[in-house]
């Protein structure tokens, strides 16, 4: 029971509370501590935000990130585009799935992407010298695509590549392909234990300068002479979560075979122009070319190499039913 007695100053009135009853008191003026340090909590956020150094014409745009069960996504993409569609910023949320960024003020697009769940768009205003936050921001998980059906498929080279970059002295990528190629995949029950089987032409590699392309295919690098292929056999799929797969098997290159797992991305299944059933992925993998004995090396007077030691590869494929 409460006993309130007359106000000792403006707004203030003195209250006694009976011994039984002392437990409830200590729970209503626990209920009170934390709304005053929720108060000051925010007073702080506010002032910490107010102690960033703010461009003249620009607010701070925030969010948080979270998936269906509101556990933070971190490393979520999201990028910030304006109403032209040119983007301002990207970048990932931090551990705790959240991101906040400055931008000049004005209306913007905002696009987040996780693996695995569905895209989130959103519009934002910013104000000058203001803070506009989008709060929470559930992701959805994505419906995942059809996956191919148990059999025997095949490459189709005409729709697909298999590319690669590589550093040339330090600074510029040179890119190149494989024009020649041939594949078989074999889709399991479980799709886990799937198996694939690619052969490239050693001599059909093209960087579009005919001199570099002799070098490449001399003694010094693949000797397509004693080594005509390249050829890889998958023996494991792993899921990875969403359209993500890692395809992991033995690579021979240059008379040397070597464990190489593919980054997969599994794209889905359509048809082609006469009504085929096509199914699409795309993967990548990095090569470290002294694994493979491919170690021709020339020097340039600082110690930087013409070649660098690492070759990356990229393959779009698209694949149809055997017959």
């Amino acid at each position: 029971m409460w006993l309130c007695v007359a106000p000792k100053a403006a707004g203030v009135v003195e209250c006694i509370l009976v011994a039984d009853e002392f437990k409830s008191y200590r729970g209503v003026a626990h209920m009170f501590g934390r709304w005053l340090g929720n108060r000051t909590n925010q007073a702080q956020r506010a002032s910490l935000l107010g102690a960033l150094p703010m461009p003249a014409s620009a607010g701070v745009l925030s969010c948080r990130v979270l998936d269906p069960v509101n556990e933070p996504v971190r490393g979520a993409e999201f990028a910030i585009s304006d109403v032209m569609g040119r983007t301002i910023v990207s970048g990932g949320t931090d551990p705790y799935g959240s991101f906040v960024t400055t931008v000049p003020a004005g209306e913007y697009r905002l696009a987040v992407s996780a693996e695995g769940y569905a895209p989130y768009r959103a519009n934002a205003t910013v104000g000058e010298n203001m803070m506009a936050s989008l709060g929470d921001v559930t992701l959805q998980v994505a419906q995942l695509p059809e996956l191919p059906q148990p059999g025997d498929w095949e490459i189709e080279p005409t729709h697909s590549s298999i590319a690669f970059t590589a550093r040339h002295i330090g600074l510029a990528r040179i890119h190149g392909r494989f024009n020649t190629f041939a594949g078989a995949i074999r889709i399991a029950d479980r799709i886990e234990h799937s198996a694939m089987h690619v052969v490239i032409d050693a001599s059909s590699i093209d960087t579009n300068v005919k001199m570099r392309d002799d070098h490449l295919r001399s003694a010094d690098f693949l000797d397509v002479d004693r080594f005509p292929t390249l050829e890889f056999y998958s023996d494991r799929c792993a899921h990875k979560g969403g359209n993500r797969w890692a395809v992991t098997g033995a690579l021979s290159l240059h008379g040397v075979t070597r464990t190489v797992t593919l980054d997969t991305t599994y794209l889905g299944m359509g048809f082609g122009m006469e009504g085929e059933t096509r199914a699409a992925c795309r993967a990548t993998a990095e090569l470290h070319r002294d694994d493979f004995t491919v170690s021709w090396q020339t020097m340039l007077a600082r110690g930087i190499a013409v070649v660098g030691p690492t070759i990356k590869i990229e393959l779009d494929v698209q694949f149809v039913p055997k017959n």
